[in-house]
């Protein structure tokens, strides 16, 4: 059985070598990006079995996001679009500390996704479906399929995941708001930041606060991040909180989505509120490590290299 199953666009990522404006990049690494696709690379490093969806240009691109995602043991439902190419993600560094990120997406394969390139048997087999607000932004079609899909697993059982993932690019505050606030009610568990949770909520107050006017909209399971400040969980009504991993960044990109990642792969394992909320922290930790958006998500095995927080998690 797969246990996670989620979808959305994956695109070609050209991260620049040198800092400083694009303009003057020459050298670039070639590799991959997605937020879904972050978290089911994520989940599989973790132990859980995961299939991604999306469609992908017939291209070079999309061959290499396929071969990617088999190789880190995901399984690939990749849709080849003989009509759209796949879509391109450029990153640079204008400072040591300023990464700069331009997406190439418009009419692309993966902003083409629709419920037709869904697998309805697969999503209600699974024990979890994950979603993110970036793939509702992309096309009406897209928009759709994430519709389609949660209907699909809260027919079935399934827990539905969603990470806010806001994309300034891609839709104003507004929508993204009137969206979010339209679909909180079926989801069961979200992620999102402080100010991202805010585009759902106007409740004034601390993020203690927050977390309480989300979890009236609807989910069980409201994770608050603060980035390098750690993060918040209420719970079935119970607020924990979990400091952050000290580490060196590089590159913040991806951060998280190796959160959701992490949380979701302790929630499969059946692990204690307390630990998942702590693996969730470890894996964000690790992916700001190294360069790119997904290299960095740990495996078991590293989870025992970062030093705990000196005042641990409180209940």
């Amino acid at each position: 059985m797969t246990e996670l199953v989620t979808f959305g666009e994956t695109m070609a990522l050209f991260a620049a070598r040198r800092t400083g404006p694009l303009r003057f990049a020459r050298d670039f690494d070639l590799g991959l990006g997605g937020a879904e696709s972050n978290v089911a690379i994520g989940v599989a490093r973790l132990g859980g079995s995961c299939a991604w969806i999306g469609r992908v240009g017939a291209d070079e691109f999309g061959d290499l996001i396929r071969s990617a995602l088999l190789g880190e043991g995901v399984d690939v439902r990749a849709i080849p679009d003989p009509d759209a190419p796949t879509g391109l993600m450029i990153k640079g560094r204008r400072t040591a500390d300023l990464v700069d990120v331009r997406y190439y997406r418009k009419g692309s394969a993966g902003s083409r996704l629709s419920p037709d390139d869904l697998d309805a048997d697969l999503i209600r087999g699974a024990r979890v479906l994950h979603v993110s607000a970036i793939t509702p932004a992309l096309s009406g079609s897209a928009r759709e399929a994430v519709r389609y899909a949660i209907a699909e697993a809260r027919a079935a059982g399934v827990l539905v995941s969603l990470d806010v993932n806001y994309r300034k690019a891609l839709w104003t505050p507004q929508e993204a708001g009137a969206w979010l606030r339209d679909t909180i009610g079926e989801v069961d568990v979200l992620f999102a930041t402080e100010q991202e949770g805010r585009l759902i909520t106007d409740a004034a107050g601390t993020a203690d606060d927050l977390a309480k006017a989300l979890a009236a909209h609807g989910p069980r399971h409201v994770l608050v991040k603060f980035g390098a400040e750690g993060a918040l969980e209420l719970s079935d009504g119970q607020a924990r909180r979990a400091r952050p991993y000290r580490v060196t960044e590089v590159d913040p990109v991806g951060a998280g989505d190796a959160f959701a990642a992490g949380w979701l792969a302790d929630w499969l394992a059946g692990a204690d509120p307390a630990q998942r909320l702590d693996t969730a922290c470890a894996a964000g930790a690790f992916a700001v490590t190294s360069q790119g958006d997904w290299e960095s998500l740990p495996r078991r095995s590293d989870l025992r290299l970062l030093q705990r927080p000196a005042d641990g998690v409180s209940r």
